[in-house]
C-alpha cells in the first residue's frame, strides 16, 4: 500500500503533507489552473476531506514513481468515481498530484462544493 493511501486512509493530515514536496503541484478536476506548492495543496487536500463523504480507495496501481490511486465517494447525494495520479521525485515524495472524477454531475457537484471551502482552504494555505 502506498504511504499516501494510508495516511489519507488513517485521516493523517500530518502524514500526508509529509509525503508533498515542497514544490508539488496539484491538479483539480473542477480548476483550469494548476495550484503549485506544499500549503495550498495540503489545504485542498484537507478541503476535500470535508467534502467527500464515505471515500474509500478500491484499487491501487504503482511502478516506480507513478501511482494511481482509485476511489469511491459520495458528495452530497451523487456518487464519486475517481483517481489520484501521484508521481514521485527523486527523494520519493509527492511532486506531482492530479485528480480526475466522473460523472459530470459528481464534478460539478466536488466544484461547488469546493467552492463554499476555498476561502477557508486559502487561510490555511496562507498561515501554513
Amino acid at each position: 500500500m502506498h504511504p499516501f493511501r494510508a495516511a489519507v486512509e488513517a485521516g493523517d493530515h500530518d502524514a500526508i503533507e509529509a509525503l508533498l514536496a515542497d514544490d508539488v503541484v496539484f491538479t483539480s478536476p473542477v480548476a483550469f489552473a494548476p495550484y503549485p506548492g506544499k500549503p495550498i495543496t495540503a489545504a485542498i487536500l484537507r478541503g476535500v476531506t470535508r467534502v467527500f463523504e464515505d471515500f474509500h480507495y478500491v484499487r491501487e496501481i504503482g511502478d516506480g514513481r507513478d501511482h494511481a490511486l482509485v476511489f469511491r465517494a459520495r458528495v452530497g447525494d451523487k456518487e464519486v468515481h475517481g483517481c489520484d495520479f501521484l508521481h514521485l521525485d527523486e527523494d520519493g515524495l509527492i511532486d506531482e498530484l492530479t485528480v480526475m472524477v466522473r460523472p459530470l454531475s459528481a464534478a460539478l457537484a466536488l466544484s461547488e462544493a469546493m467552492a463554499a471551502q476555498f476561502e477557508r482552504i486559502s487561510r490555511e494555505a496562507t498561515s501554513a
